[in-house]
């Protein structure tokens, strides 16, 4: 029998699903901070709790809290290691304590948009970045997706210099910082939860988000401008321990990790519908979106630039040209290799060749970059 139920029955009551257990099932606890119905995240977390507590019923049991009911991203990873929780789903900007391997997804216009991010995340390198967790005790499931993020502020920002001397609130991400640094600008850093009232009292003056969290978190009744510029992803890791997971009956196992797969395939296409409808809808509500010329985007590539020359060497050259070999607007060809120094990507920060070092050929199709912790 279906055994879940949302708390959010009254108003005043925090958003999450439980799950009345039966005796001899596994619990399996999930925490996130966004809201659960109608955010990408939170959807997706809902959709494999109802999976598990039906195809599963008897032998396992989900629950999920929402909007850090439970536990903030980082308690949320202390818990899993503890044993207090079993599932979260951290932006990847959260694991920087752990690995510095996810930095890459931080840099701004890596991508042209949420397809490529999955293309590349699916691929054998992006694949391979899961395993960088293991050491630490915790295990990277598979990635979700939000979207891609929007800059907003207490003014327009249409130029890079419109940013000049504003407070941006950030995630804890030291690339991200790098970003708003390129543009003049301060930071801080703030849990997802308190940016709103940060807005609203002035704390900092823009933020920069996916369309979703936008407008689920009315982020855009305390700005005087959006603008479009989609310059960075925003996705998550779902992450539970190696512990838990070493304790489920194989079979059990490879059942809960199947339902955990198809969810995500089916989420992540909602991801993308779900911030395309929210666009729209911020737009009817405030009149303010700011959209782009191709000039001015240019603009803003080129002021972000210096963050590729500060992280380009850590988290790898070779790695982000594989990565923006997704980019649909700009292929890469694997076949004979233009001479050294030619750019082999058009979208975001030029890398090229001599700067992967080596002779400069691009590797394969299909080839597994390794990927530093």
């Amino acid at each position: 029998m279906l055994r879940v139920f949302a708390t959010a029955i009254l108003l005043a009551a925090p958003i999450g699903a439980q799950a009345a257990c039966e005796p001899g099932e596994v619990k399996a606890t999930m925490s996130v901070v966004t809201a659960l119905q109608g955010h990408p995240k939170g959807e997706a977390a809902l959709a494999l709790a109802e999976r598990v507590n039906t195809q599963l019923n008897g032998r396992m049991c989900m629950e999920v809290f929402g909007r850090a009911e439970l536990f903030d991203d980082d308690e949320a990873l202390v818990a899993l290691l503890d044993g207090r929780l079993q599932l979260a789903a951290p932006s990847l900007s959260k694991f920087e304590q752990y690995t510095k391997a996810f930095r890459l997804f931080d840099l701004p216009f890596l991508f042209d948009g949420p397809v490529e991010v999955m293309n590349f995340q699916n691929s054998p390198t992006g694949q391979q970045m899961l395993s960088v967790l293991d050491p630490s005790g915790l295990t990277a499931m598979g990635f979700w997706t939000n979207g891609m993020k929007q800059m907003s502020a207490n003014r327009p920002l249409v130029m890079p210099g419109d940013a000049e001397g504003l407070t941006f609130r950030i995630q804890p991400s030291d690339v991200i910082e790098a970003q708003f640094d390129a543009l003049g600008a301060e930071t801080k850093r703030l849990a997802f939860s308190k940016v709103y009232e940060a807005l609203v009292s002035g704390e900092v003056q823009g933020q920069e988000n996916t369309w979703s969290n936008i407008y689920g978190n009315k982020f855009y009744q305390a700005q005087d401008g959006i603008t479009a510029t989609n310059h960075g992803y925003l996705g998550y890791l779902v992450v539970t321990s190696g512990a838990f997971l070493e304790s489920l009956d194989p079979v059990l196992r490879d059942e809960f990790l199947l339902l955990f797969e198809l969810t995500s395939h089916e989420y992540n296409g909602f991801a993308y519908e779900t911030n395309e409808a929210r666009a729209l809808d911020v737009w009817r509500r405030t009149q303010k979106v700011v959209e782009l010329s191709d000039d001015q985007v240019a603009a803003w590539r080129e002021a972000f630039a210096p963050v590729y020359e500060i992280f380009g060497p850590e988290i790898g050259f070779d790695l982000i040209a594989e990565a923006q070999r997704f980019n649909a607007s700009a292929p890469v060809e694997f076949g004979d290799a233009p001479p050294r120094g030619t750019a082999i990507v058009r979208r975001g920060p030029i890398v090229t060749r001599n700067e992967t070092g080596g002779d400069g050929a691009q590797p394969a199709t299909g080839r597994i970059l390794q990927v530093s912790p």
